[in-house]
């Protein structure tokens, strides 16, 4: 039947590419490795070292889901052509849109496993930790910080991606004047180091009475989650730390006491901070994590041999800045200064549709493009 025509021809031509992402993963060798993790569980003194074990245990489930997200991908590209050919011999016609949204699911997951394969990083498969801060424009870039992390989260929960906020600063009259929260998924940190850097919003503001068009900026700073890293030393000395009661939403227990803890790193100036743990101690640990995490990522942005070589980032938040440009008015779309991608429908971009820009960077970047 010529209504399935398209949609067979389609999958059947994605044979030799979904064979070729099997190598593309290593999947044998991955099954390999997880048969020799799996060995490992198995020794008397494995939960020893609840550390170690735990690590083990998160690799597992890395290769897991990796072989699994395969195995699904070709069943249901199998799926599509039995659905095909079974409404071909009923002279069913019913199923058409049901056979379409399948084949693009495949043609999405075949997409999104196919990027995984550019991870190649270090630190690219680990959690991320994302921190906004408001810029140029006063209460509209603070209520443009609160859209983006809006947008941000939704992005993570249509990954089925962990969030978890960490700080929070509220805005003055209105929106947030700094955030950072840890998205958790295998391989987030590869999809958003693509999100680093500045955003800028063009539209109506809704605090302006006289309707004026207004630009507003936002800074958006991407880190992996280090556990440890022995190439980074930071000595006691070298921390200030400060205690303050949280001020964002969290409950009664959140408020009551001066629990936040605020770390600075005196030879660098970087600072981080933690308001959402539970106790102040907690608040210092996940604190500490993200210095040690931007202090890696910038000694390896810089190529420098020491940490005491780092001297901060000072990046300007405004005009000139920007790596996208997300415009409300007098049209629609957003475009990434980068790769040039864009998105007439700005609607969808702020409620998470991210991928077509966080693709493009990838693609661009594994060529040498950007």
């Amino acid at each position: 039947m010529i209504q399935y025509d398209e949609t067979r021809l389609a999958i059947e031509g994605m044979k030799p590419q979904i064979e070729e992402l099997r190598g593309a993963l290593n999947l044998d060798g991955i099954k390999i490795k997880l048969d020799e993790l799996e060995m490992k569980t198995t020794e008397p003194n494995f939960w020893d070292d609840p550390e170690k074990s735990q690590a083990v245990l998160q690799q597992m489930g890395q290769y897991k889901n990796t072989i699994q997200g395969y195995e699904k991908l070709c069943q249901n590209r199998d799926d599509v052509l039995t659905m095909i050919e079974l409404a071909e011999e009923e002279n069913d016609e019913s199923m058409v849109d049901e056979v379409k949204a399948l084949a693009e699911k495949v043609k999405k997951d075949y997409e999104e496993m196919n990027l995984s394969t550019l991870m190649t990083g270090e630190y690219d498969s680990s959690n991320a930790i994302v921190s906004f801060h408001a810029g140029a424009g006063g209460t509209e870039a603070q209520d443009w910080v609160q859209m983006l992390l809006r947008m941000y989260t939704k992005w993570a929960d249509s990954h089925s991606f962990k969030t978890e906020v960490l700080d929070i600063l509220d805005g003055d009259t209105a929106g947030i004047k700094s955030a950072s929260i840890r998205i958790e998924g295998f391989n987030a940190y590869g999809f958003l180091k693509s999100e680093h850097g500045v955003h800028r919003l063009v539209r109506i503001s809704p605090f302006d009475a006289s309707g004026r068009r207004q630009t507003s900026f936002a800074s958006v700073e991407v880190m992996p989650e280090i556990e440890k890293d022995v190439s980074v030393e930071i000595r006691p000395e070298d921390i200030e730390m400060e205690v303050y009661r949280s001020s964002g939403a969290g409950g009664q227990h959140i408020n009551k006491t001066s629990s936040a803890v605020r770390l600075i790193h005196k030879p660098t100036g970087i600072v981080t901070a933690c308001q959402t743990q539970r106790s102040q101690l907690q608040n210092r640990d996940v604190a500490m994590k993200m210095l040690v995490s931007k202090l890696v990522q910038i000694k390896e942005q810089e190529h420098l041999d020491k940490i005491s070589d780092i001297k901060g980032e000072q990046l300007k938040i405004e005009w000139g800045s920007q790596i996208r440009s997300y415009v409300f008015m007098p049209y629609t779309l957003v475009k990434d200064v980068r790769t040039k991608f864009e998105n007439a429908n700005v609607n969808a971009v702020m409620d998470g549709d991210l991928d077509g820009f966080i693709n493009s960077y990838l693609k661009a970047k594994s060529l040498g493009e950007i």
